[in-house]
């Protein structure tokens, strides 16, 4: 097999999330701990505001909470502008980590930046609403691929037709073992094949663990 070939055999997935999702913060580190390691998978992380998606009222419990991570997803994607997906997911990183590992519902993104090695300078763009257009378009992709009455994490890549297909979900509380965690990868894989299949739903009785602070990557 040629370089080529090893290089097309690859996976593009796209993966849409919100830094204020705990549920999308424990599948994202099952794609990245457990199914990146063992399956040629490469993620691009994309924005999805809860923030736009929910509307919530100003007096709701979630405003405040989801009006903040609304801004770092447009220091999000003012730093792919600069370094690109990597930068993006190296800030996802720490914003999840700190998020909801160490529990701070309001840092300052700046500091987030310098954390891992990224201009301070795209803290800026947190209260610049000129980054919704853009934040609105990549969430309308992933909308469009699974509809509208879903939230976060969103998963899309091309089915086995060469048809990009998408799901919302898994929903997971906690990341499993590593053989369940590619026995589950394997199982979306296969699922994306199917048009016709829609949804695997069971009532939710535990609430999310996000176990061990990630490393610094």
């Amino acid at each position: 097999m040629s370089d080529t070939d090893i290089a097309t055999s690859r996976t593009a997935v796209d993966f849409w999330v919100d830094p204020a999702c705990p549920f999308c913060w424990a599948t994202a580190r099952w794609a990245v701990d457990e199914v990146q390691p063992n399956r040629d998978i490469d993620i691009t992380w994309r924005p999805i505001s809860l923030f736009f998606k929910n509307e919530p009222a100003p007096d709701s419990p979630w405003y405040e909470g989801s009006k903040f991570t609304h801004g770092l997803l447009r220091v999000m994607e003012s730093v792919r502008t600069t370094d690109g997906n990597d930068g993006v997911f190296e800030l996802y990183w720490e914003f999840g980590a700190r998020i909801h590992h160490d529990k701070e519902t309001s840092f300052d993104p700046a500091d987030a930046l310098a954390t891992v090695g990224l201009d301070t300078s795209h803290a800026a763009a947190f209260d610049d609403e000129s980054w919704d257009a853009v934040i609105r378009s990549g969430m309308d992709e992933g909308l469009a691929l699974v509809g509208n009455d879903v939230g976060t994490p969103i998963i899309a890549f091309e089915n086995s037709d060469g048809v990009k297909a998408g799901y919302f979900g898994p929903i997971i509380s906690r990341i499993p073992s590593t053989e369940k965690s590619i026995a589950m990868w394997d199982a979306l894989v296969a699922m994306m094949d199917v048009d016709s299949f829609f949804e695997l739903k069971r009532t939710r009785t535990d609430s999310p663990q996000p176990g061990d602070r990630p490393l610094s990557r």
